[in-house]
């Protein structure tokens, strides 16, 4: 007995030491894991911003906004989407997915759904119930897009203690970024005279925090239904074209397309809150909510990493109405530069400086007004599916002796009545490969490829490259078509985008903050990468469908 005493107390001492070293070492790990991650991630999308918006009107940046990513962080100058569509919904979609509509399903912002038989939206949700309204902007959720997002990974890594929060002016700017697992999306309620709030759905919460009550009972957002101007004197926009011109959408109540807007006149024949989101104060109003929910939310207070996903919604709504040589563009982004440092400078007080990392990008590019490049004798041109359809079933009826082939033309795909085919014989391929065989032949008609073409084959390159990219087989048409460059869908005034040409393609890709190097390259990056990078920095799974790869050369 006497000798097992000692055994004991040996033993009891040698499993304390051992406790007490996996103790140590476990918080040695701990202290490690945070000086190398963030406390907050903050990533940024710009709605329609090209490349070129970045260089163009460089002379008109401050220094803590656009410049100081640069200055201080890395800009990967060659940034490219690898796919087609290029629109809002599948934009988000895979910067935070890493990976492209023929993997994370988002294909539009609207598409057709082959089950149902009508258009469905990216982010609609009708098992769900809207938050702080009664609209139905408010039944939205992630629930369509099929993959994880980086947000996921990190909530998943953080066993759900990292906290995401989604803010938008539009709602899948809020959502998809957030991911399946996001604590909250807010969006703004502005659509079909919303109320003008902050808004979410019963994906997230039963009811909205007080501190987004208090926001959206406090007069911010009613503050901004006032005179939009220039911000500095117009003499001095150089880099655009003329204010008065044919080429931009007049607002309601405008005779012309100039400064200045005064929005408290144009509210009502202007959708109310819909012109603010319609105007650069959208961005002033995002910039507001955003810094609020740092607060409300306490991101970045420990250090666990929290991310916070931010979409400027407003610089598409104004490129749409007013076009790339606008005064309105050029004027939208000096004031975003501020929003910006305004934002940086709020991250420094709050969460600390070299304490957060941020990146920033845009969801896609657009194109010129088609207009304006005719004038310069540019091609370009607009085209309709009207025309198109007509001719289509003029071709059908005297192909296969029937009507009613066609049950839906949208987003440049059309969708064929795939039991009406089976039910008269005919092969659902062949059907497939003759209406291509017509319509490459059609005026308005650059490429157009089949189903059975994209499925069955693989193209490493090319126009054929994107469109595969962006081609999902369970909800995609059965023909994809491409218009000849720098043509749009019927719109006579503004802009658009959508295309896998370098104008949609090329958008700004900056880092700066914590773990991020201060450099540039002109090495092709894809939007797809963004994700991966991401993960690689916060040491965490890259996303399940992640098809980019990590910028190396970005990290520290």
């Amino acid at each position: 007995m006497k000798k097992i005493i000692p055994l004991l107390f040996i033993v009891f001492l040698s499993l304390s030491c051992k406790a007490q070293v996996s103790t140590e070492a476990s918080k040695i790990v701990k202290e490690e894991v945070a000086s190398v991650n963030p406390k907050l991630v903050v990533a940024i999308v710009i709605d329609q911003m090209r490349y070129d918006y970045l260089t163009r009107f460089e002379s008109k940046y401050g220094e803590g906004g656009f410049k100081r990513m640069i200055e201080e962080g890395f800009n990967c100058k060659n940034n490219h989407f690898n796919y087609i569509p290029t629109y809002t919904g599948p934009g988000h979609a895979s910067i935070f997915t890493g990976t492209t509509p023929s993997n994370h399903g988002i294909i539009g912002n609207d598409w057709f759904d082959k089950t149902f038989g009508r258009s469905v939206n990216c982010v609609e949700d009708n098992t769900v119930e809207p938050i702080g309204t009664n609209s139905n902007d408010g039944r939205k959720s992630p629930k369509r897009m099929v993959v994880t997002t980086f947000t996921d990974e990190n909530r998943l890594a953080t066993q759900m203690r990292g906290k995401t929060i989604g803010i938008s002016i539009k709602h899948r700017g809020a959502i998809l970024p957030a991911g399946h697992t996001a604590n909250a999306a807010y969006w703004f309620d502005y659509e079909h005279n919303g109320l003008g709030n902050w808004i979410s759905s019963t994906y997230y919460m039963k009811e909205l925090p007080n501190w987004v009550k208090d926001f959206n009972v406090s007069n911010i957002t009613e503050s901004y239904f006032k005179v939009w101007d220039s911000f500095y004197d117009i003499n001095s926009y150089t880099e655009s074209g003329s204010d008065n011109n044919d080429f931009e959408r007049v607002f309601r109540g405008k005779e012309t397309p100039t400064f200045p807007y005064d929005l408290n006149k144009l509210k009502d024949a202007n959708g109310n809150f819909k012109i603010i989101a319609d105007s650069p104060y959208g961005n002033n109003l995002t910039t507001d909510f955003t810094i609020a929910a740092i607060d409300g939310e306490g991101l970045g207070e420990d250090d666990i990493t929290d991310i916070l996903t931010v979409s400027y919604s407003s610089p598409d709504k104004v490129g749409h109405d007013f076009g790339v040589n606008s005064k309105e563009i050029e004027d939208i982004y000096i004031r975003l530069d501020k929003d910006l440092k305004r934002l940086f400078e709020a991250l420094d007080d709050r969460v600390g400086k070299g304490e957060y990392t941020v990146f920033l990008t845009s969801d896609h590019g657009v194109v010129n007004t088609p207009k304006y490049l005719q004038s310069l004798k540019i091609p370009s041109g607009y085209y309709t599916t009207k025309e198109l359809k007509a001719e289509l079933n003029a071709f059908i009826l005297e192909e296969f002796k029937t009507t009613g082939l066609i049950r839906n033309m949208s987003n440049n795909q059309i969708f064929l009545n795939r039991k009406k085919i089976k039910d008269l014989g005919l092969d659902l391929t062949t059907v497939q490969q003759k209406i291509v065989d017509e319509i490459i032949s059609y005026k308005d008609i650059y490429k157009a490829y089949s189903a059975a073409t994209m499925s069955n084959n693989s193209f490493p390159a090319g126009v054929e490259h994107l469109l595969q990219n962006g081609y999902n087989q369970k909800r995609s048409g059965d023909i994809l078509t491409v218009p000849y460059p720098g043509y749009i869908y019927h719109r006579k005034k503004g802009t658009t985008h959508g295309s896998g040409f370098t104008y949609d393609t090329h958008v700004p890709l900056l880092f700066f903050g914590k773990g991020i190097k201060h450099g540039q390259t002109l090495q092709k990056t894809i939007i797809p990468d963004i994700a991966p990078t991401i993960s690689a920095l916060l040491g965490i799974s890259f996303p399940s469908g992640a098809s980019g790869q990590p910028l190396k050369f970005v990290l520290e």
